[in-house]
């Protein structure tokens, strides 16, 4: 165990670097030595570290106000969330705080439309591989092996069918079923990329069955794949929609966005003391605005097309078996199970480190900054050449 640990909970295995100072796609750490980040906190950074967008929203919203309780309307909460019905065409928002309290909102709202309108109907159908959160509730929807026994007795109520699988889909639906729970791309997974035709034909039977489609975008929304969200990509309409990580930007924000006759909840039904607060919700704001602009939507493709083709050229040139992503989602899987040895190696590159993150043993994955340059980009692609050479041989 490292020292620095000596006052933390042990959660993880961190290297021995305590980072101070961040700016754009680069941190800083104690003893000076840059890094470029191509993890931005696992895709939160849509506009890299200490943007001046996210610094001034927090200051003028701290000058006026930072929490009237939930209990009441704020400026920032409603704009806010006329601003993400505008741009993804759902009736009504509610905003929380992290990913896994969206999908356990979305999970109960599903299972309230269920009791009014589909007799009692309950069960969520989840894909293996799957990741929704670190709640009882959401260990229990996703598909991460291992995870129903951690903290068993778990919560019921959550099938499991494989992606891409659509008759293993029609296996898991029974008359209690009333969601279906899908992440486009399954990043912690590997970024595993959901097929287009599955999907349409998912919506096709979901649609049939009378079962709601959950779409899990807490990774992909908000501009990550080079489009407002990933469900533009496959051309279907989801009921349910969940929203974080790039949303707040940095900071802890998330939104449950749904269909206006899925707004079932009674008062007191959903809350959250921190839910919906302007300070949260004044960054979001910006966020949202700044992203979803055509424009900027248009350089995330650009930068995505030429991170893929750099990466492309990476798995030639090293012998590696392959590179995949949507937008500045995107992994690259290695011929043998290295991969935390070459996230080592880029890290301990000097002058200038490479943050670079292994979901799986045999894979890396890459989520930079959502406006990373060019040349930022082909730097990247530069040290993580170099870090494959020292790790792989």
């Amino acid at each position: 165990m490292s020292a620095l640990d000596e006052h933390l909970i042990t959660i993880t295995q961190r290297p021995d670097t305590v980072f101070v100072e961040g700016h754009g796609a680069w941190l800083v750490d104690e003893a000076g030595k840059r890094h470029l980040d191509l993890m931005q906190g696992w895709a939160v950074n849509s506009l890299g570290h200490s943007p001046a967008l996210i610094t001034e929203a927090l200051l003028a919203q701290s000058q006026r106000l930072v929490n009237p309780s939930p209990a009441y309307f704020n400026r920032p909460m409603l704009d806010l969330a006329a601003a993400l019905s505008r741009v993804s065409g759902f009736d009504r928002v509610f905003l929380a705080n992290s990913g896994a309290e969206a999908n356990e909102g979305a999970v109960k709202l599903a299972r309230r439309w269920g009791s009014r309108h589909r007799g009692g109907a309950h069960e969520v159908v989840g894909f293996e591989q799957g990741f929704h959160g670190r709640t009882l509730a959401m260990m229990s929807a996703s598909g991460k092996p291992g995870w129903g026994s951690i903290y068993a007795p778990m919560p019921t109520g959550f099938a499991k069918a494989r992606l891409n699988d659509l008759a293993s889909v029609e296996r898991a639906l029974t008359p209690r079923t009333v969601a279906v729970m899908i992440e486009f791309v399954q990043g912690e997974a590997g970024v595993v990329l959901a097929d287009p035709g599955f999907v349409r034909e998912l919506r096709a039977l979901t649609r049939e069955r009378e079962v709601l489609l959950i779409a899990d975008e807490v990774q992909t929304g908000v501009g990550r794949c080079g489009t407002a969200f990933a469900f533009e990509h496959y051309d279907v309409e989801p009921d349910i929609l969940t929203l974080a990580k790039g949303l707040g930007g940095g900071v802890p924000l998330s939104a449950l966005l749904c269909r206006e006759r899925l707004n079932c909840f009674e008062p007191g039904d959903q809350g959250g003391t921190f839910c919906g607060n302007p300070l949260m919700a004044a960054v979001g704001l910006a966020i949202v605005n700044e992203v979803c602009r055509p424009a900027f939507l248009a350089e995330v493709h650009a930068r995505s097309q030429q991170l893929a083709q750099g990466l492309q050229a990476i798995v030639r040139d090293h012998g590696l078996v392959g590179e995949r992503g949507l937008g500045l989602l995107r992994a690259l899987e290695l011929p043998s199970d290295k991969a935390p040895a070459v996230v080592a190696a880029a890290q301990a590159l000097s002058p200038v480190g490479l943050l670079i993150n292994a979901p799986r043993p045999h894979l890396l994955r890459l989520m930079p900054a959502l406006n990373i340059s060019a040349a930022e980009v082909d730097e990247g692609q530069a040290l993580l050449r170099e870090a494959l050479r020292i790790a792989l041989g």
